[in-house]
């Protein structure tokens, strides 16, 4: 019998990337995604697969699944602040309502969970680069608590089901990560700078651009999520690129790799956002034997490729998202 999988948020970025990687592997897996900002274009490949299957489900509600599980990775949640700006009930849900539901599941199942927990746990560190024994610098009630705070809660519920349940679980700390299957225009600045460069617009840097990102290509990230998944530590596990860059240099490189003649525009700096982020993957290296085999160059090449092999309808329909009917 072929080990089953179930992915939350497969219809997403990163959870339609981690459905390949497990198809490929000869994995059952089973995509549960409510398609509040996921696409089911990043999946309609997987659909006439026999070992996959699509439940289009809210893990805010109850979740069953029939029959045996032997893994579940959580990775519903909006994930920009366009997203968590706009939709942060929903947000603060994902990551209390339904992290408690898939544990529920994954306890009655004796299956093991991976949870996606965030860089953003970190906050406006004063610790740089981030560890992850620090425990961050985050406002609760400032307009990214609703996301930083969900993610925060997670791993504490996670852990405490590790704890008291004896569950097996896992938990990854995601960094800045790009590459096909992002949503342009979704707030996150490497898909806001190639969107400005197709659509012949300046590219907007907030703040003087000095803050920094450390970006990861998709396939690095995904490679470090498998194997963290079936290691035996429990305690959180940065997964990132720690190439660290400033904003305005990587606008410079946009620009470069797009041909674009624009210019770089300045706008206030937003409340709360991140002076510098940069993982330290010591760990990682040592448990995992992982660390990013993708250069930013050659990744901003397979990201920018896929942007312009899409449609007009295409491009508009990944830069915008109705989120009608997600009011509660």
């Amino acid at each position: 019998m072929s080990k089953k999988i179930l992915i939350t948020g497969a219809a997403g970025f990163l959870g339609s990337h981690l459905c390949d990687r497990f198809i490929s592997e000869g994995y059952h897996v089973i995509g549960m995604d409510n398609l509040i900002t996921g696409d089911m274009q990043n999946i309609e490949h997987l659909m006439p697969l026999p070992n996959f299957e699509f439940y289009h489900h809210d893990v805010s509600k109850y979740v069953h699944v029939p029959g045996h599980l032997d893994y579940v990775l959580h990775f519903a949640s909006p994930a920009s602040p366009i997203d968590y700006l706009k939709i942060p009930i929903q947000t603060l849900k994902v990551g209390s309502l339904g992290t408690h539901n898939l544990l529920g599941l994954a306890k009655a199942k004796n299956a093991r969970l991976l949870i996606a927990s965030t860089s953003e746990v970190y906050g406006d560190p004063a610790v740089h680069p981030q560890t992850e024994d620090y425990w961050g610098n985050v406002n609760p009630v400032g307009p990214r608590g609703v996301y930083d705070e969900a993610k925060r809660f997670q791993e504490a519920i996670t852990m405490a089901y590790h704890t008291y349940h004896g569950l097996e679980t896992r938990i990854v700390r995601i960094f800045n990560t790009y590459g096909p299957r992002m949503r342009l225009n979704d707030g996150r600045v490497l898909p806001a700078f190639i969107g400005q460069a197709i659509r012949g617009e300046d590219l907007t840097v907030f703040g003087d651009g000095s803050q920094t990102r450390a970006f990861c290509y998709v396939d690095d990230l995904v490679e470090g999520i498998y194997r963290l998944l079936h290691s035996d530590y429990a305690s959180p596990v940065n997964i990132g690129n720690p190439d660290e860059i400033t904003i305005k240099d990587f606008a410079e490189e946009i620009l470069a790799l797009t041909g674009a003649n624009q210019k770089i525009i300045y706008h206030n700096l937003p409340v709360d956002d991140p002076k510098q982020r940069q993982p330290d993957i010591t760990l990682a290296k040592q448990l995992l034997n992982w660390e990013p085999k993708v250069n930013r160059k050659d990744g901003l090449e397979k990201t920018y490729a896929y942007f312009k092999s899409l449609s007009q309808e295409a491009l508009y329909n990944k830069a915008h998202n109705d989120f009608s009917g997600y009011k509660k």
